[in-house]
């Protein structure tokens, strides 16, 4: 007995209808519930900042309900206390030697590091003194590394060269801050229209945060 082609008809559009707007659904969804979530978790996480305050001076001793938030309250002021503290002659000098004391502890000098480095890379917005960004053929010939041009090889450098070369910055996965220099062909670069800080987010999630190509001047989407 064959089946009715109308109603296979109809249960392919009723099927394609439910994955269409469930995977729709998802996308929409997911993202907007992720980030309530890690929000959520975050606030709750800085909250315990709080516990550092004796348990009679607390917010909820006083208070007939929870406030959620006040960690990061407390966070902020104690940042701002921090940043005066450091920024005076007796706190660089703390600072100074407490960082001496750190190179000193074998693993924990190198997280130290390279966490100071990436906060002062976000921080201090040191990406600005890249000038663009730029793709090469690194390691090896069709496999590609992103860089950054630092400036136009001069002097000896570029003497010694038949071709005209540039300064490039080659930066490590996930903390942009380190890495090594190059000198390439000019010619040999593939320019990239994508912005530093955009590039940046690429590096540090490690390819995860992709920036979305921008159209160029009368190039549809």
């Amino acid at each position: 007995m064959e089946e009715n082609p109308e109603k296979l008809n109809l249960f392919g559009r009723i099927r394609r209808f439910l994955k269409v707007n469930l995977i729709a659904g998802l996308l929409f969804l997911t993202p907007i519930a992720a980030t309530f979530f890690l929000l959520r978790l975050t606030i709750g996480w800085i909250d315990q900042i709080l516990l550092i305050i004796p348990v009679k001076y607390r917010p909820e001793s006083f208070l007939p309900f929870p406030v959620p938030g006040l960690g990061l309250i407390v966070l902020i002021l104690v940042l701002i206390f921090s940043g005066v503290f450091v920024r005076n002659y007796l706190g660089r000098k703390l600072v100074s030697i407490w960082e001496k004391i750190i190179d000193y502890i074998p693993i924990v000098n190198k997280i130290y590091t390279a966490v100071k480095q990436l906060i002062d890379t976000i921080a201090r917005g040191s990406a600005r003194d890249y000038k663009r960004v730029v793709l090469i053929e690194y390691p090896k010939e069709n496999i590609y590394a992103m860089a950054y041009v630092t400036g136009i090889a001069v002097g000896e450098l570029q003497e010694k060269t038949k071709r005209k070369m540039i300064n490039v910055y080659v930066p490590t996965t996930p903390n942009p801050t380190s890495g090594f220099y190059l000198m390439v062909p000019e010619d040999e670069t593939i320019p990239l229209d994508m912005t530093v800080e955009e590039s940046f987010k690429l590096l540090m999630s490690g390819g995860i945060i992709t920036p979305e190509r921008k159209p160029k001047n009368g190039e549809i989407k």
